[in-house]
Protein backbone atom coordinates (compact mmCIF):
# COMPACT_ATOMS: atom_id res chain seq x y z
CA UNK A 1 0.00 0.00 0.00
CA UNK A 2 3.02 2.29 0.07
CA UNK A 3 2.68 2.81 -3.68
CA UNK A 4 -0.86 4.16 -3.21
CA UNK A 5 0.22 6.69 -0.61
CA UNK A 6 3.14 7.65 -2.86
CA UNK A 7 0.99 8.30 -5.95
CA UNK A 8 -1.95 10.13 -4.32
CA UNK A 9 -0.30 13.54 -3.63
CA UNK A 10 1.08 13.99 -7.18
CA UNK A 11 -2.20 12.78 -8.65
CA UNK A 12 -4.21 15.24 -6.56
CA UNK A 13 -1.85 18.07 -7.51
CA UNK A 14 -2.13 17.17 -11.20
CA UNK A 15 -5.94 17.19 -11.01
CA UNK A 16 -6.00 20.54 -9.20
CA UNK A 17 -3.49 22.03 -11.65
CA UNK A 18 -5.61 20.89 -14.59
CA UNK A 19 -8.75 22.38 -13.01
CA UNK A 20 -6.99 25.71 -12.44
CA UNK A 21 -5.69 25.81 -16.02
CA UNK A 22 -9.14 25.02 -17.45
CA UNK A 23 -10.69 27.78 -15.33
CA UNK A 24 -8.07 30.31 -16.42
CA UNK A 25 -8.46 29.42 -20.09
CA UNK A 26 -12.26 29.59 -19.93
CA UNK A 27 -12.07 33.08 -18.43
CA UNK A 28 -9.70 34.43 -21.09
CA UNK A 29 -12.22 36.23 -23.27
CA UNK A 30 -14.37 34.18 -25.59
CA UNK A 31 -17.82 35.19 -26.82
CA UNK A 32 -18.56 37.43 -23.85
CA UNK A 33 -15.35 39.41 -24.35
CA UNK A 34 -16.67 41.15 -27.46
CA UNK A 35 -19.92 42.01 -25.67
CA UNK A 36 -18.01 43.48 -22.74
CA UNK A 37 -15.77 45.49 -25.08
CA UNK A 38 -18.81 46.80 -26.96
CA UNK A 39 -20.48 47.84 -23.69
CA UNK A 40 -17.36 49.71 -22.56
CA UNK A 41 -16.99 51.41 -25.95
CA UNK A 42 -20.64 52.50 -25.82
CA UNK A 43 -20.22 53.89 -22.32
CA UNK A 44 -17.13 55.87 -23.40
CA UNK A 45 -19.01 57.20 -26.42
CA UNK A 46 -21.93 58.32 -24.23
CA UNK A 47 -19.59 60.01 -21.78
CA UNK A 48 -17.72 61.77 -24.58
CA UNK A 49 -20.97 62.93 -26.20
CA UNK A 50 -22.25 64.25 -22.86
CA UNK A 51 -18.96 66.08 -22.23
CA UNK A 52 -19.07 67.71 -25.64
CA UNK A 53 -22.76 68.60 -25.30
CA UNK A 54 -22.19 70.36 -21.99
CA UNK A 55 -19.47 72.52 -23.52
CA UNK A 56 -16.68 71.36 -21.23
CA UNK A 57 -14.31 70.83 -24.12
CA UNK A 58 -10.77 71.88 -23.28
Amino acid sequence: MDYVSAIVPPLVMAILFTAVMVTIIKNQGGANKSKEDAAVDAAFARAEAARQASGDEQ
